[in-house]
């Protein structure tokens, strides 16, 4: 029990950063201070340091999603996980809703008959929203496949992608699409990633606007 460090409840967030910092600090690894509470909350979030040297950002993409959050924008998750994990009564104070279609019925459905993943046709559903949308996509490349496709058919344009898929099979391709793109992006290059890190980014961005409830 001499190594147990005693720490009020209320602190261990605040204590938890702390360390982070200083063990970033010890490796040498400076992070731009724009993106610096992003980075952190996904290294918080994974206690994985790798992301320090992986995670992209596009220029100016940190305001640019803070902008679209302000302005009412919807996140669009290819989970029900990463639904979950994104604060959505945070979301809804600025106007936005957080959205999940992968479980519906009837794009189970549709994927089935048109021998499509269910992540395409729920990108599709996505992008009749009728407003701005950041996708926050942790799990399935073929989200971020869809979405490109989308882009080069002049369908339709994702406002923000955060592109954190995890796997083996397409994951890094696919992120490397929007990396090359104009749009917009806060992605993790490689093979790392996960839903529970698309919802560490989105509510890395809502509380640096003070949206944290």
């Amino acid at each position: 029990m001499e190594n147990i460090e005693f720490v009020l409840p209320s602190e261990i967030e605040k204590r938890s950063f702390q360390i982070i910092e200083s063990e970033l600090n010890y490796r040498g690894i400076s992070i731009p201070e724009e993106q610096k509470p992003i980075t952190m909350r996904v290294i918080h979030t994974s206690a994985d340091f790798e992301y320090a040297e992986t995670m992209k950002y596009s220029e100016d993409a940190v305001e640019t999603a803070k902008k679209l959050i302000i302005s009412g924008a919807d996140i669009v998750t290819d989970t029900n996980m990463a639904k979950a994990g994104i604060n959505a009564k945070a979301l809804e104070k600025f106007g936005g809703k957080v959205h999940c279609f992968m479980a519906d019925k009837d794009v189970a459905e549709e994927a089935k008959e048109r021998s499509i993943t269910r992540a395409s046709v729920s990108m599709e559903r996505a992008s009749k929203l009728g407003k701005s949308v950041i996708f926050a996509l942790g799990n399935a490349p073929t989200a971020l496949i869809s979405l490109y496709d989308m882009m080069k058919k002049n369908e339709y344009t994702p406002a923000f992608v955060i592109g954190v898929p995890v796997g083996f099979v397409n994951v890094v391709a696919a992120k490397e699409l929007f990396l090359n793109s104009n749009v917009p992006y806060i992605i993790n290059q490689g093979r790392k990633g996960g839903s529970n890190i698309a919802a560490a980014i989105c509510n890395a961005l809502l509380y640096e606007l003070g949206g944290r409830s």
